[in-house]
């Protein structure tokens, strides 16, 4: 198992704090975002670590393989994760985004559930969302599940019916699930391709009829999109957030 994580863009909503630092590189109680997910992430087993740069790329001094995204201010994440497509081809990875936090037991979820693609959702999304948002449905997607298999995903919404979990960022892949993809994207040219996020293709690969796992993460987790995410959760939660 391998552990991949999405670093290339910028993260422009958080402000002057990526005027000289990725998003990635901000701080949440005390240690940077991407310093949670490596934690979690060898704390679970996961010695092989990479990481996607692209903006400001010559700021990431972490000892561990680098893939390249020099187009990643013209791209989308899928194209990011394109770029470590030599792992993904040949062995089992967890991919994740880089402003995200999340503990080891997630990630042993994720390698534990059965599947060629699997990805971790959130059941109680619901608190999380309504700290965050004065109504949280401005930024929650549609999540529908028909046992573990996810059928619809990324899709805006007016009601919380829809919404059975929200997408945590983090996804595992086999070599046969990265092959299905691969095959897939045969489809698209180059623009579609660069303008593509990784929900609408998730989805689409749905649409296509490849089988979609989900599994349920009960543990704390964050996203950051913004600064007053992180004073949200640095005014909320305790000092030390994660296992």
């Amino acid at each position: 198992m391998k552990g991949i994580i999405l670093a290339a863009g910028r993260g422009s909503r958080m402000g002057s704090l990526t005027n000289d630092l990725p998003k990635c590189r901000t701080i949440l109680h005390g240690k940077e975002l991407i310093q949670w997910e490596m934690d979690a992430m060898t704390t679970a087993g996961i010695d092989d670590l990479a990481i996607i740069r692209g903006y400001m790329a010559e700021t990431f001094d972490f000892k561990l393989k680098y893939f390249e995204n020099k187009r990643w201010l013209n791209t989308n994440m899928v194209s990011s994760l394109l770029t470590a497509s030599s792992w993904l081809e040949n062995d089992e990875c967890i991919t994740s985004y880089s402003d995200i936090a999340y503990s080891s037991n997630t990630v042993k979820k994720l390698i534990d559930t059965e599947g060629n693609i699997v990805l971790s959702y959130d059941p109680n999304w619901e608190a999380l969302w309504t700290m965050r948002f004065d109504n949280p449905l401005d930024d929650a997607e549609t999540f529908k599940l028909k046992g573990n298999e996810v059928i619809e995903i990324g899709k805006k919404t007016n009601s919380t019916s829809e919404i059975e979990g929200q997408y945590m960022g983090l996804v595992k892949y086999t070599p046969t699930g990265w092959g299905q993809i691969q095959d897939h994207l045969k489809k698209y040219n180059r623009d579609d391709i660069d303008k593509l996020d990784m929900t609408s293709l998730l989805q689409n690969l749905i649409n296509s009829g490849i089988t979609i796992h989900g599994v349920a993460i009960h543990e704390k987790w964050f996203e950051v999109d913004t600064e007053n995410d992180l004073r949200c959760y640095e005014s909320n939660f305790a000092k030390s957030p994660l296992l």
